[in-house]
């Protein structure tokens, strides 16, 4: 089925574009809910009259989007995290808290124009903001852990889980001589 969008459709398309889409998709959601409509010949004409009329208005938005990603040129960001000591996340670092990141540093970013995949563990990954349909920022990301521990604490805790290890081995035929006696007691 082919629509022209009303309105930009994160992994779909940006506004006035004409696409594609499973009839089901265009019949139930898109043209219900006033996203889209029906790309007939007299449609397209409009369409195409209309973006020729606001060519200029066209250029002028996609000029500010220009001056919005020059912004976040060079901006990197570095999001604590809850981490297990796997390096799992207790939850996840998703598009709307970089949103919510780049808003502390004074950026006006809205959570639905930035797209990534739900992070999971820590390391490095890259966000993309949508400004315009010909204007996309990527971001890099770094997941970190929130509270690290320091690495003698670290090697602290490696001997003491190193020492419990062996404890268990010696003891362990001292039980089975008693389990050995109690029953000739029995007897």
């Amino acid at each position: 089925m082919e629509l022209i969008l009303k309105e930009d459709i994160i992994g779909l398309g940006f506004k006035n574009d004409i696409v594609n889409v499973k009839s089901g998709y265009g019949r139930n959601y898109l043209i219900p809910q006033g996203k889209a409509v029906i790309a007939s010949p007299s449609a397209k004409k409009i369409l195409a009259e209309n973006l020729k009329q606001q060519a200029h208005k066209l250029a002028a938005i996609k000029a500010e989007a220009e001056k919005k990603g020059q912004g976040l040129e060079g901006v990197a960001l570095t999001i604590p995290a809850k981490v297990s000591t796997t390096g799992q996340l207790y939850g996840s670092v998703n598009a709307a808290k970089v949103a919510e990141e780049l808003v502390k540093l004074g950026f006006d970013v809205d959570r639905k124009i930035v797209t990534m995949r739900d992070i999971k563990k820590v390391g490095s990954y890259v966000a993309t903001v949508h400004f315009h349909k010909e204007v996309l920022v990527e971001i890099p990301v770094t997941v970190v852990a929130e509270n690290a521990p320091a690495e003698e604490e670290v090697k602290a805790e490696e001997t003491v889980a190193e020492a419990p290890v062996e404890a268990p081995v010696e003891e362990a035929p001292e039980a089975e001589v008693l389990e050995e006696e109690t029953p000739a007691e029995e007897a």
